[in-house]
Order: structure tokens, then C-alpha cells, then sequence
């Protein structure tokens, strides 16, 4: 008895002038299809299959990367401080990673926004661009999509007596 296997449909690579890499496709549902896999028991496992990622994948890789350098307090503006601060004081509420950060996601490229709060004393110019290094690193070897651009504002500065205030505010409520 012999059996008679049939090749699986595959993408076409992409042709256009200046594609590098594999085909990627942006879906509707905000995830970016990074690698276009086979069917079949005859290919390598690796390439079995596809690999999307959702924007909010890039947003909370970059959040991440963007707290981890020295100089940075917090992020995003006024308004989502405040709110982040109201949830995270409630019982099983989960900081957001994402605040501060937006994101748009192309085919094979990325661009980033970031809104900052530094620390008092700090060379702005150097946090940011200690930011900017590191998220490129982070989002690029994370997700493989190129980072065209990292955008970092500034929102405010986070001065020493504002620990104190919040201090004695808490001390006064019994």
C-alpha cells in the first residue's frame, strides 16, 4: 500500500524592494503575524505554524524596559498617574506595565511613545537616552520587529519633598 502526501500551501516570501526577513502581516484584532510556518510532519518543528504579536505584547515589553534604567520614577502623564496610583492601592489590583506607552505597530516595524517622570538631579538627556537603548534592545530582541523610533517626553520631575508629603498625609489618617 502506498501513500501519496501533498505539499502544504506556503506563503510566498516577500518580494518587495527593501523587505528584509520573513513576510508579516498586521491582522485586525491589534497583532502583527511575524513568521509564516508549514504544515506537515516532514518539516522541521521550528517552522510549524505562525507567530503573531499583539500590540500589547510591544507595549508592556517596552513599559518594562523603559522602568529598568536608573533616573526614571514613573510613567505617563498626570492623569493616568493618578489613576494608576488609585488601582494600585486596591486589594488585587496589578500595577500596568503599560502606562506611559504607546505603541504603533507596522508589518516589520514598530515606533514607540513614552511618557516619563525623572528624578530630581538626573541628566534628562542622558535618561532618555539610556531609555531609548534599552527599549530598542528589549522590543527587537523580544518580538524581532524593528524599532524605528522611540519618542520620550518628559512629563515631570520627582522631587524629594514629594515623598515627604505623601509621608506625613499618611501618617495624619489613623
Amino acid at each position: 500500500m502506498t501513500t501519496t502526501q501533498t505539499a502544504a500551501a506556503v506563503p510566498a516570501a516577500d518580494t518587495r524592494a527593501g523587505a528584509v526577513g520573513p513576510k508579516q502581516n498586521r491582522g485586525t484584532d491589534g497583532t502583527t503575524t511575524v513568521g509564516h510556518g508549514t504544515t506537515g510532519a516532514s518539516e522541521p518543528a521550528a517552522t510549524r505554524g505562525r507567530t503573531s504579536i499583539a500590540d500589547t505584547v510591544v507595549v508592556k515589553i517596552a513599559g518594562m524596559a523603559a522602568r529598568e534604567i536608573p533616573g526614571v520614577y514613573d510613567m505617563g502623564g498626570g492623569l493616568s498617574r493618578t489613576i494608576g496610583a488609585v488601582r494600585d492601592r486596591v486589594p488585587g489590583g496589578r500595577p500596568n506595565v503599560g502606562r506611559g506607552v504607546k505603541v504603533e505597530v507596522g508589518e516589520r516595524q514598530t515606533a514607540i511613545d513614552l511618557d516619563l517622570v525623572v528624578e530630581y538631579g538626573v541628566a534628562i538627556t542622558d535618561v532618555a537616552r539610556d531609555v531609548r537603548e534599552n527599549v530598542i534592545a528589549a522590543v527587537e530582541r523580544t518580538t524581532g520587529l524593528e524599532v524605528v523610533e522611540v519618542n520620550v517626553t518628559v512629563n515631570d520631575v520627582h522631587l524629594p519633598e514629594d515623598d515627604d508629603e505623601a509621608a506625613v498625609t499618611e501618617t495624619r489618617v489613623a
